[in-house]
């Protein structure tokens, strides 16, 4: 079982930002998706996730496309973004029930679920705070949180440890060793080349659009001709005279 993406062109306005995109992630996998801002990372993501149709070629859940059931295929994946998504209108408590009003979760479950998550990131004592009374960390936390209490077999998250302090990085960090450990899919992107190094099982290389080099590390210093390089070196190797991102 698998999150499979073949043959994929996907951009804006007919104008692809991904060109012949090719990987598969095992259920269970934990992959890190690296490269420069504009490389395409959002635009991939995007598409996994149904918010962008694929100008070509298939994204498939366990065998199943968007296209074959949107509900079932939506259920599976759960997302993470860079910049917390809340409404201001709803307290803490209101987004869990709403996460499992759209996961078709019973109430009780997600709030079984989510209290040692609650307990873990310290916000326990906060279920009736409106976003507008929290800090990045913690609405960044409340979205953490959301996307774990689910069922999905898919974890999407980008750039997932930012505004996260160092102990909430390390708690998030062996959440989601566990949940692979339970079987998810997890692909996000980062500039945290530490932290990749020592979460992921494989890596995807994406630049200007294009899957530059994917495997784990001894897989991507044989691509990208240097046996001996670490994950950073490897990174500026393939980043190279473009500037900072």
């Amino acid at each position: 079982m698998s999150l499979n993406v073949s043959n994929l062109y996907s951009g804006y306005r007919q104008v692809p930002v991904l060109k012949d995109i090719n990987f598969t992630i095992q259920f269970g996998e934990v992959v890190g998706l690296v490269g420069l801002n504009g490389a395409g990372k959002s635009t991939l993501l995007k598409t996994i996730l149904g918010l962008l149709i694929p100008q070509e070629g298939r994204v498939e859940i366990a065998g199943q496309t968007i296209e074959d059931n949107h509900t079932l295929y939506a259920k599976q994946v759960a997302y993470i973004p860079e910049t917390p998504i809340l409404y201001d209108e709803l307290t803490l408590q209101e987004h869990l029930e709403m996460t499992a009003l759209g996961y078709d979760i019973p109430i009780e479950t997600v709030m079984e679920r989510a209290e040692p998550l609650l307990k873990m990131f310290r916000l326990d004592q906060n279920l009736n705070w409106f976003p507008t009374h929290f800090s990045k960390g913690m609405k960044q936390k409340v979205m953490v949180i959301c996307a774990l209490v689910t069922d999905a077999r898919v974890l999407i998250i980008d750039e997932p440890f930012l505004g996260l302090d160092p102990l909430a990085i390390r708690d998030f960090t062996d959440l989601l060793k566990e949940r692979a450990d339970q079987g998810t899919a997890v692909l996000f992107t980062t500039h945290m080349l530490s932290i990749a190094r020592d979460l992921c099982d494989r890596y995807l290389f994406l630049q200007h659009g294009e899957l530059v080099a994917k495997g784990d590390l001894e897989e991507i210093r044989k691509q990208m001709g240097s046996p001996q390089a670490s994950l950073d070196e490897l990174y500026v190797q393939m980043t190279a005279g473009e500037g900072h991102g």
